[in-house]
């Protein structure tokens, strides 16, 4: 590594669904930190669902606009692991993504799309010439996302493919009816919180509530707006329309999972 390299640090974050019982995040981060020490390593979250590529694709969406412009993200739910999906990086107008072409970066460049993209195939950039057909986030994704934040180039790192070629996760859109918008929950929090694909601007200023099945729930301003234990919609910190309980869990009591319809209706 040259010492421009070395004095161009990027920033890397990364997010998985190792969990945190297993060696698998920690043997990354050695990874890294063989290809350059320097480097810095912010987790953004390790408890992705098993395999959840669209879970993921949420978190990395709502995560990417806090980190300084040409941070790598580094991303790795895999269930293609050793398959024929290829390998990618690409660049965006807010930093890099490293991690499989199956969808998982597709929130983050439906706001901010790709300007440019190669896949993998420079094995110079590879931990290892023989990658492991179970663990490519060690012995491609780490080193590749390390070099990267060294400084090396994306054109380096293999073939340029077109970025209009990147598979998209399909999540369904809302859509706008005559008396408000419809649209599906896309994500379940920690919380229980049911978080829809609906974006704030349908609602600011507006009083609402939402229909799904068969209830009518009020749109607030916080979760104190209602009764400890009542049923609430209200807008996220992440800036979507959310259905809540106030200092309860909203997934077990309604039982509703994602691509379960909803419907804001303005009044």
């Amino acid at each position: 590594m040259s010492e421009k390299q070395i004095t161009q640090q990027r920033l890397i974050t990364f997010l998985s669904d190792f969990g945190d019982r297993d060696i698998y995040i920690g043997v990354m981060k050695g990874v890294i930190a063989q290809a350059n020490p320097r480097l810095r390593v912010i987790d953004l979250t390790h408890q992705i669902p098993p395999q959840d590529i669209a879970a993921a694709r949420f978190c990395l969406m709502n995560a990417y606009p806090y980190f300084p412009v040409e941070t790598v993200h580094l991303a790795v739910v895999d269930p293609g692991v050793g398959s024929k999906r290829r390998a990618i990086a690409v660049e965006f107008a807010q930093g890099f993504l490293v991690g499989p072409d199956n969808g998982i970066f597709s929130g983050v460049l439906s706001q901010s799309p790709a300007i440019a993209a190669v896949e993998l195939t420079n094995l110079n950039y590879w931990r290892t010439p023989q990658p492991s057909n179970t663990f490519h986030g060690r012995d491609i994704f780490a080193p590749v996302g390390a070099s990267l934040a060294s400084g090396v180039s994306l054109k380096q790192l293999g073939q340029e493919i077109d970025p209009a070629s990147l598979v998209k996760l399909d999540i369904g859109e809302c859509k706008q009816t005559s008396s408000g918008v419809v649209g599906w929950i896309q994500y379940i929090d920690y919380f229980g919180n049911l978080v829809s694909n609906i974006p704030a601007s349908y609602v600011q200023g507006r009083t609402w509530y939402v229909q799904t099945t068969g209830l009518s729930i009020p749109g607030c301003e916080t979760y104190s707006d209602v009764k400890v234990g009542e049923i609430l919609a209200l807008v996220g910190s992440h800036g979507w329309v959310e259905i809540a309980i106030n200092s309860g869990n909203a997934h077990s009591r309604l039982h509703l999972d994602r691509q379960a319809p909803l419907q804001v209706v303005l009044t």
